[in-house]
C-alpha cells in the first residue's frame, strides 16, 4: 500500500457529462519507493502535447470560470470519442524541473536526493509530483526555468534527426518550422550536417529563422509558395518529412510537391506515379479537422504517426542516454526555450491564461511555476 507523507496542489482534468472541468485541487503526495523520487516542482512548459488532456477541443471562450476552476462544453463527436477517460480524474504537465526532496531505496534515486532535475512524471502541474530516477536528468547548476523543457522538444527534434538517419534520409522537411521545436532543429540539422526545408506562415518567421542560419525556408503566405516548395525539396533531396498540423492538406501539399520534383526526373511514364519514396510523419494535431489527402502523387508515399515515447522505446538504450547527455550540453544554446509569461497553478486556470496559451501561437509559450 502507498503511503502519503504529505498533500500538495495539483492540477486535474475529468471529462464527464459532456464537460470538461479543470481544477487545482489538494492531493495526496505518495512515498517514494524503489527507484522513484519525489520532486518539489518548480516549473514546468505548457506543451501542444500537454493541451489535449488539459483542454482539447472543448469551448473555452464561453466557459465557467472561477479561482483555480474552469468548466467547459466539450462539443462533440470528441466527447464521444474520448470515451475511456469519461469520469476519470487525470493529472496534466508531461514535463518539468525541482528538485529531489526525498527517493526510493534504489541508489540512483538516493543519489539524486537535494538535487535539481528535470523530470517526465505526466504530473507536472503540481507542488509535488513522483517521477522515475532513470528518467530524470540531473541540471546542475541550470535553473529549473532552463530545465524544465529539457525532455519533450529536445528529444523530439533529436528523434527526428535519428528517424531520417535510420533511414538513410540526408534530409528532412518540418512544417510549422518557426515553433520552439522547429528552432532546435535548425540548429541540430546544422550540426548534423541534415539539410532542412522549413516550411513557415510569416515574414517574421521567415527572418527569424534566417537569424538561426537556416537556408531552406518557404512561406505559405507567399504567392509562388509551391514553386518555392519544389525549389527546396530539389535542391536539398528531401522527400522525407514531419507534420505537427495533422489536420488540412499540409501534408498533402507536400507529397504534392515531392511528386513533381521526382516526375521530372522520370524517363518514361508510369501511371502510378514516380518511384520516388515520399514519407510523412504527423507528430502533432494543431488542426483538429481532417488530415486532407488527395490522388495527386501515384503510390509510391507512406503517412504514418511520429511519438516520442515508442521512439524512445525503438531506439535502444545507448541512444537515448546520448541523446540525453546532448540535450544537457546544450541545454543554455541549441535546446534553449523561452517563455511569454511565468503563471502559478491558479493563474493558469484564468479565462485569460486559458484563452491566451490554448492558442498555441509560434513563440508564446507558458511556463507554470507551482
Amino acid at each position: 500500500m502507498t503511503t502519503a507523507i504529505t498533500t500538495g496542489k495539483q492540477i486535474f482534468s475529468t471529462l464527464a457529462d459532456g464537460k470538461l472541468t479543470v481544477e487545482v485541487a489538494e492531493a495526496p503526495v505518495a512515498e517514494p519507493t524503489g527507484n522513484q523520487v519525489l520532486v518539489r516542482m518548480e516549473a514546468a512548459p505548457i506543451n501542444p502535447s500537454d493541451l489535449a488532456i488539459l483542454t482539447g477541443p472543448a469551448d473555452l471562450a464561453n466557459a465557467e470560470y472561477s479561482a483555480g476552476k474552469f468548466v467547459a462544453d466539450m462539443p462533440e463527436p470528441f466527447y464521444s470519442g474520448q470515451k475511456a477517460r469519461h469520469g476519470i480524474r487525470l493529472p496534466v504537465g508531461n514535463e518539468g524541473a525541482g528538485e529531489v526532496v526525498a527517493a526510493g531505496d534504489s541508489e540512483y534515486a538516493q543519489s539524486l536526493v537535494g538535487q535539481r532535475v528535470a523530470c517526465v512524471p505526466g504530473t507536472a502541474y503540481s507542488e509535488y509530483c513522483i517521477a522515475d530516477a532513470g528518467l530524470c536528468l540531473p541540471l546542475g547548476d541550470i535553473s529549473a526555468e532552463a530545465g524544465a523543457s529539457a525532455f519533450v522538444n529536445p528529444m523530439t527534434a533529436l528523434g527526428f534527426v535519428e528517424t531520417a538517419k535510420a533511414e538513410g534520409q540526408s534530409a528532412i522537411i518540418h512544417t510549422a518550422a518557426a515553433s520552439n521545436l522547429g528552432q532546435m532543429l535548425v540548429k541540430i540539422c546544422q550540426q548534423d550536417d541534415i539539410a532542412l526545408v522549413n516550411i513557415v506562415r510569416k515574414q517574421e518567421h521567415v527572418e527569424m529563422l534566417k537569424g538561426l542560419g537556416a537556408t531552406h525556408i518557404v512561406n505559405t503566405s507567399d504567392d509562388d509558395f509551391f514553386a518555392q516548395l519544389c525549389a527546396a525539396i530539389d535542391e536539398t533531396g528531401a522527400y522525407f518529412g514531419f507534420d505537427p498540423i495533422g489536420g488540412g492538406q499540409m501534408t498533402d501539399t507536400c507529397f504534392k510537391a515531392m511528386e513533381q520534383v521526382a516526375s521530372r526526373k522520370m524517363t518514361e511514364f508510369s501511371r502510378y506515379g514516380s518511384d520516388q519514396a515520399k514519407k510523412m510523419f504527423i507528430y502533432g494535431r494543431l488542426d483538429l479537422g481532417p488530415t486532407i489527402l488527395t490522388p495527386a502523387y501515384g503510390f509510391g508515399w507512406t503517412l504514418s504517426g511520429w511519438l516520442l515515447t515508442p521512439f524512445l522505446q525503438h531506439a535502444g538504450m545507448e541512444t537515448v542516454i546520448r541523446m540525453r547527455q546532448r540535450v544537457l550540453e546544450g541545454l543554455t544554446s541549441t535546446f534553449a526555450s523561452s517563455y511569454k509569461a511565468n503563471v502559478t497553478l491558479e493563474e493558469m486556470l484564468t479565462k485569460e491564461a486559458v484563452l491566451d496559451y490554448s492558442v498555441m501561437r509560434t513563440g508564446e509559450k507558458y511556463l507554470v511555476t507551482p
